[in-house]
C-alpha cells in the first residue's frame, strides 16, 4: 500500500517506483499543471519516464512552450538531484533522442528500454511500446497524420469543455469517447495489448510496462502482466509500485480530490 504522511506541502504519497508516459510537453493538450501537482505530492525511489515526454513532432510544426512545461523539466531534474533514480525511456514522438542512447543528462539516464525488478523480485520490461504499433512500423507517415488529427480533436475538445463549463457540467474527452466507441479503435487496442504481452512471454519476464496508446491498463495475458501507464493529456494516470511490490494504476484526478478533502479536514481540526 502507499505510505501517506503530512508535511508543510500537505498530503505526501510515497511509493517504491513511479512510471509515467505520454506527457507530450510542447502541445496544447499536455496537462503539465496536473503533473506538477502530482510531483509535489509524491515521492519515490525510482521514477521512470516511459516515452513521449516531449512531443518533438508537434514542436517541429508549431512551437508551443509555456512556463509550466519548463517547470516539469526543472522539477524532474530536481527529483534526480535529490536522490530519485530517474530513467527516461525514449518514445516515438521523442524518437530523435534514440540515436544518442545510452547517455546521461545530468542525473537522468536516457535509454530505449530496461528491466525493472520489483520489491518482490518480479521482472518487467519497461519500453514505450511504439515498436508493436503496426501503423508506426509499416506506415509512419500515417501515424503522423493521426497525431495531427488527434491534436485537432484536443483543441476542439477545449471548446466543448468551455461550453460545458458554462452550463456547470464536468469535463469530457471527445478523443477518449471515440477511442472507446469506434469498433476498429477498440479492436486495435485489444490487439496491441496482446501483441505487447506476447513479447514479454518471449523474454520470459513477469510483465511488461509501456505507454504509447494513451490507455492505462493492468491486465494479464497468458501469464504476463501487461501494464500501461496511460497519459498526461486526457487521463492523467500513472503506474506505481507500492512499498510491498504491488503494482497499481492511479488516476490523479481522483487522488487530488482526496488531497483537497484532506486539507479541508485539517482546517476543520485547526
Amino acid at each position: 500500500m502507499k505510505q501517506i504522511k503530512s508535511s508543510a506541502e500537505g498530503k505526501i504519497l510515497t511509493f517504491k517506483s513511479i512510471f509515467i508516459s505520454d506527457v507530450h510537453l510542447g502541445t496544447v493538450g499536455c496537462q503539465a499543471n496536473k503533473l506538477l501537482e502530482f510531483y509535489k505530492h509524491t515521492r519515490s525511489e525510482n521514477l521512470y519516464l516511459v516515452g513521449d515526454i516531449f512531443d518533438i513532432w508537434a514542436l517541429k510544426k508549431s512551437f508551443f512552450w509555456p512556463q509550466e512545461h519548463n517547470d516539469v523539466i526543472q522539477k524532474t531534474l530536481r527529483k534526480a538531484r535529490h536522490g530519485t533514480k530517474v530513467k527516461y525511456i525514449t518514445g516515438n514522438h521523442d524518437e530523435i533522442f534514440r540515436k544518442f542512447v545510452p547517455i546521461n543528462f545530468g542525473d537522468v539516464e536516457l535509454i530505449n528500454k530496461c528491466i525493472h525488478e520489483t520489491v518482490d523480485k518480479k521482472k518487467y520490461v519497461v519500453i514505450h511500446g511504439d515498436q508493436w504499433d503496426g501503423v508506426m512500423k509499416y506506415a509512419p507517415w500515417l501515424s503522423k497524420v493521426g497525431a495531427i488529427a488527434y491534436n485537432f480533436l484536443l483543441r476542439l475538445n477545449n471548446l466543448v469543455n468551455f461550453i460545458r463549463n458554462i452550463f456547470g457540467k464536468e469535463k469530457w474527452s471527445l478523443a477518449k469517447f471515440l477511442k472507446n466507441k469506434v469498433k476498429n479503435a477498440v479492436k486495435y487496442i485489444g490487439d496491441y495489448e496482446k501483441t505487447v504481452s506476447s513479447y514479454g512471454k518471449k523474454k520470459n519476464v513477469d510483465g511488461i510496462i509501456c505507454g504509447h496508446i494513451h490507455k492505462a491498463s493492468n491486465q494479464n495475458f497468458d501469464g504476463v502482466n501487461y501494464l500501461n501507464c496511460g497519459d498526461w493529456v486526457e487521463n492523467c494516470t500513472a503506474l506505481v509500485e507500492h512499498l510491498d511490490g504491488k503494482m497499481e494504476i492511479i488516476k490523479w484526478d481522483e487522488i487530488r480530490q482526496e488531497i483537497v478533502n484532506y486539507r479541508t479536514q485539517l482546517k476543520e481540526v485547526v
